[in-house]
């Protein structure tokens, strides 16, 4: 019996491993999941229902999947070894690359990479916000002046940046609907 828990959980691991090496994980991931777990570990109907917690509860939608499913095949341990295997390879990722980056940290093309990313990251952020407000045409004048009012006073830095995205939510909540 112990010997068959291991095992199970030994290929739990693997295979979230294996999704999250093979995909870019969220939605891109859950079509490579499901093949990699319906009838493994989890029933179809189970499988929906994991998809469907994971997408209205607030947090990475992979990570909740995998416990789910981890869960559902292993019980806590389960869980917890489905999520190991979700965050080994972004981990080992980005702690190869800040190692990169420490050692390179005094080069100056370094400096002027980074300088170069930055007006790159604010289109991309500014495009990104121009699709939500196309695609919620409900929003209106006052959707645009909370999310003007929110861009200055975050400009200005003159409150927080949570405070300011709270105050916006509520507003948003209360006010457009």
């Amino acid at each position: 019996m112990k010997e068959i828990m291991e095992t199970s959980l030994w290929v739990l691991f693997l295979t979230f491993l294996k999704v999250n090496l093979l995909s870019t994980s969220g939605p891109a991931s859950v079509g490579l999941l499901h093949s990699e777990a319906v009838g493994r570990f989890v029933t179809e109907s189970q499988f929906v229902q994991a998809v469907g917690f994971s997408s209205v509860l607030p947090g990475s939608d992979a990570l909740q999947l995998a416990m789910y499913i981890g869960y559902a095949a292993g019980g806590i341990l389960g869980g917890l070894v489905a999520l190991a295997g979700s965050i080994l390879p972004p981990t080992v990722l980005i702690l190869g690359v800040v190692m990169i980056l420490q050692r390179l940290r005094r080069e100056a093309w370094v400096g002027k990479f980074v300088e170069g990313l930055t007006p790159a990251i604010s289109v991309l952020m500014l495009f990104t916000a121009w699709k939500i407000f196309n695609t919620a045409s409900h929003i209106g004048l006052f959707g645009w002046g909370i999310a003007l009012a929110s861009f200055v006073v975050l400009f200005k830095d003159y409150i927080p940046a949570r405070f300011v995205l709270l105050v916006a939510g509520i507003l948003g909540v209360l006010i457009i609907r």
